[in-house]
């Protein structure tokens, strides 16, 4: 069987660590979680408060060096509108990690992952349930909390996903946040093509010698 590849990474990428690995990052979560200024904190180390929903998805690109190998991030802001689940779930193909998204300060956006990561986990090619995957609990420099630390934490546990209490206005945790799902990606993916190789290899009749008539 062949491995599935990403279309944001080229076709026949050798894992020479001196090669560039693309991989597609997804941040998703519901309306008004901050998901578009972590995104900006990361990419361009700016608190970006700018309240217009996104709508549909955006994308921004970042490069760094993980295990000596360099990664080109291609992240992908989606839209949290319900209204919109659908057309953002068609933009979740593809993706090599995934970055669940809520606010501490909205009770209704911590229960709403659930959702958000079973259909996200529907929609992407079928992989084991172990799919990279890192939660963010953003706005921890609010005062008016609904979410402790604990609930959310236990929530992660059950799901065995890491997680993360960040700012995107402070710039609390967002780099290592991401860093950690891009490494969580890198492996995966390492993994994925090493198995190829492997099934290409298995799967290569073996050449018996051919008896010589005298």
């Amino acid at each position: 069987p062949t491995a599935p590849v990403s279309p944001s990474r080229p076709q026949g990428l050798s894992m020479d660590a001196s090669k560039k690995v693309d991989l597609k990052i997804i941040i998703i979560g519901a309306l008004g979680v901050g998901k578009t200024s972590l995104l900006h904190q990361y990419v361009h180390k700016k608190f970006y408060e700018d309240y217009r929903t996104t709508l549909g998805a955006s994308i921004l690109t970042k490069v760094l060096p993980v295990d000596s190998t360099p990664l080109k991030l291609q992240i992908w802001d989606t839209g949290g509108q319900e209204r919109f689940r659908s057309m953002v779930s068609t933009f979740y193909k593809g993706s090599d990690g995934c970055m669940l998204a809520f606010d501490v300060t909205d009770r209704e956006s911590f229960e709403a992952l659930d959702n958000w990561r079973d259909d996200f986990l529907e929609k992407v090619i079928p992989r084991e349930q172990d799919f990279p995957m890192v939660v963010l609990g953003n706005k921890i420099d609010l005062s008016d909390r609904q979410v402790s630390k604990e609930m959310a934490s236990a929530w992660c546990k059950e799901k065995d996903i890491p997680y993360f209490e960040v700012s995107a206005k402070n710039n609390i945790n967002v780099a290592e946040a991401f860093e950690t799902l891009a490494k969580q990606a890198l492996s995966t993916y390492k993994g994925i093509f090493e198995s190829y190789l492997t099934d290409s290899i298995k799967l290569t009749p073996n050449d018996k010698p051919k008896q010589s008539c005298c």
